[in-house]
């Protein structure tokens, strides 16, 4: 495994992922329970010396996942100061461009500059044939998306489009966006040739929900490489990498928590319909951090080792594990001296 050489001004950030979720029931159900929950979770994280709080974007699950991504992150934002607020990510192929950049662009206005644009490509089949979108149109319409974005974004004058799946003709896109030229954009690598095309867009790269240490190694190597081929200043803060933590005790609680990330990844699969599903112990601990005080405080280590500078924690038993890891952990390796409070 390669071993970074840290220097004394060397440190790391954290931020939090994750998805709220809604409950389907009747009139005497609060369905807004979990959103709300959510929101406190966030408004918490930030008090708590937490940069920033990526959400995800998923439609048509029957278990009440996040949909209308940026509705939720503009609450979030009326809720918070400081907070960085991140898709992670919004799938470019079944969004308007311009209405897209048009909600994004009054949201990066409104809370002054503090969103972080996950894009991607999509990859749940349930949701491409909800949307009557074949997956396969999935790369061009990710582009010409894109496209049309960053033309809305940074064009003062009329401009048309005319493309294989979107026309425009003589818009002129508003409100400006705060971040200039527009705000910063991330997407996610899971392969060399996903992580080059990363790099060579200039963009921040996102990893690791279910990759090893050694992925994650072998990912940041390429990409710092890549980044400095192209003539540009590498910085290990433009790569996140997403962990799952669960601080706990016993091995009971251990097993319990490992079942039901099992569980969850084999409900994901049944969305996905993704060949060369591994359903096993040993593939669902790709990612996590689960264990004592002293084993997260080791894995840490581990990724920062490695040069990874920014992690993002989803934590399955939400603001608990979050604020034990803010007190006990964060401050040996941020650049908080002293712990956080609740």
């Amino acid at each position: 495994m390669m071993t970074k050489m840290w220097g004394s001004e060397s440190f790391m950030e954290f931020g939090i992922f994750g998805s709220a979720q809604a409950k389907r029931g009747g009139p005497s159900d609060d369905s807004a329970v979990g959103f709300r929950e959510f929101v406190d979770r966030n408004i918490s994280a930030e008090k708590l010396g937490y940069k920033s709080s990526f959400v995800v974007e998923h439609h048509f699950t029957g278990f009440g996942q996040i949909s209308a991504t940026l509705n939720l992150l503009t609450w979030i934002a009326a809720r918070t100061n400081t907070l960085r607020l991140g898709t992670a990510v919004l799938v470019l192929p079944w969004h308007n461009p311009v209405l897209l950049a048009e909600q994004i662009a009054t949201l990066d206005l409104l809370s002054g500059g503090r969103i972080d644009i996950g894009i991607g490509k999509g990859y749940r089949l349930n949701e491409f044939d909800g949307f009557a979108i074949p997956i396969e149109e999935s790369d061009e319409r990710f582009q010409e998306c894109l496209d049309v974005m960053l033309k809305a974004w940074t064009s003062d004058q009329a401009w048309s489009h005319d493309g294989k799946y979107w026309k425009f003709k003589d818009v002129v896109v508003e409100p400006p966006t705060h971040q200039r030229p527009h705000p910063k954009l991330w997407m996610g690598a899971g392969s060399d040739r996903s992580v080059k095309q990363v790099a060579a867009l200039g963009y921040n790269m996102l990893l690791g929900q279910f990759d090893s240490v050694e992925q994650i190694a072998q990912a940041i190597d390429l990409y710092k490489r890549e980044v400095e081929s192209h003539g540009r200043v590498y910085d290990p803060k433009n790569v996140a990498v997403a962990r799952s933590l669960y601080i706990l005790d016993s091995e009971e609680e251990y097993e319990k928590a490992l079942q039901a990330r099992m569980a969850g990844r084999r409900r994901t699969q049944e969305l996905t319909k993704r060949p060369g599903f591994e359903d096993t112990r040993e593939a669902a601990l790709l990612g996590t951090m689960y264990g004592s005080v002293d084993i997260i405080r080791q894995n840490i280590q581990e990724l920062m080792d490695i040069g990874a500078e920014y992690v993002l924690l989803n934590s399955p038993n939400g603001l608990t594990s979050l604020e034990t890891f803010a007190l006990k952990i964060m401050p040996e390796f941020s650049s908080n001296l002293t712990p956080a409070s609740p």
